[in-house]
């Protein structure tokens, strides 16, 4: 998946060639190992080959919000509206080739849809125009769009996540509404460049599980819907090559080029 913006490919590119542990983050305008190579044929390193995976860090629930003024109370409902307007309603995402574009596009395929991508340069700004009903549908983190659920002032449709949270109870899964298939998880994690020694990410595995499994992180976390996700170096990696695989053939299936 592309990055979004010349800025985002620098750093990660510095990332890969770094001395010391970087963190990815699966979102827009930082490292994105799991799909960036997935749109951009022009990158300067290997998303799988260039960095050493210490450990998943944590994971953030992404929800479908749209204006109350849709006539769709339910994911169901906005999929039939969406099929009979063909190209008629749109989802906004924070830019080409970034996670919620591509969470746009899933949800083309696996709900069999043709919603139109509207980027913009940050998907809080595509949220600003699903606020004032000018943009149908846009994937977002929870906390950003909890506080306008709660106001009424967006609609949510669906949480992309295995079980409800705690943030949003009301709120059902997408699995719970009726679309099983549809995945797009905002992770974090942390990487070492390729080669570091092997007894080096093992430490660095080893106090990491330790520190996000704290009590008081936990707590902390938890007030920002964020969850604590951990994993051995070897899961990590598979994990990386999954995401590869699972959105290189969401670019392939939607057509999607590099900026």
């Amino acid at each position: 998946m592309a990055c979004t913006g010349a800025g985002a490919r620098r750093l990660a590119e510095q990332a890969a060639a770094a001395r010391s542990p970087v963190p990815a983050r699966r979102r827009n305008g930082h490292p994105r190992p799991s799909y960036r190579g997935a749109v951009d044929s022009e990158l300067n390193y290997d998303p799988a080959k260039d960095f050493a995976p210490i450990s998943l860090v944590a994971t953030v629930p992404n929800v479908m919000v749209t204006h109350p003024s849709v006539p769709a109370r339910t994911l169901q409902e906005f999929i039939a509206l969406a099929k009979s307007k063909p190209g008629g309603m749109n989802f906004g995402s924070g830019g080409n080739g970034t996670s919620n574009h591509l969470a746009g596009e899933l949800f083309n395929i696996v709900a069999g849809v043709k919603l139109v991508h509207v980027p913009y340069k940050g998907v809080n700004l595509a949220m600003n125009d699903v606020l004032s009903g000018e943009v149908h549908l846009v994937v977002i983190g929870i906390p950003a769009a909890a506080p306008h659920i709660k106001a009424g002032k967006l609609r949510a449709l669906a949480l992309i996540a295995p079980q409800r949270s705690s943030a949003l109870p009301e709120v059902p899964t997408v699995a719970e509404a009726g679309l099983p298939n549809f995945e797009v998880t905002t992770w974090y994690g942390m990487l070492a460049p390729a080669g570091t020694p092997g007894p080096i990410v093992t430490r660095l595995n080893a106090e990491l599980v330790k520190i996000m499994h704290a009590p008081e992180l936990k707590e902390r976390l938890a007030a920002m819907a964020t969850e604590p996700r951990t994993s051995t170096p070897e899961e990590f990696a598979a994990y990386i090559k999954q995401e590869i695989a699972k959105w290189a053939e969401v670019v392939r299936r939607a057509g999607l080029k590099a900026d």
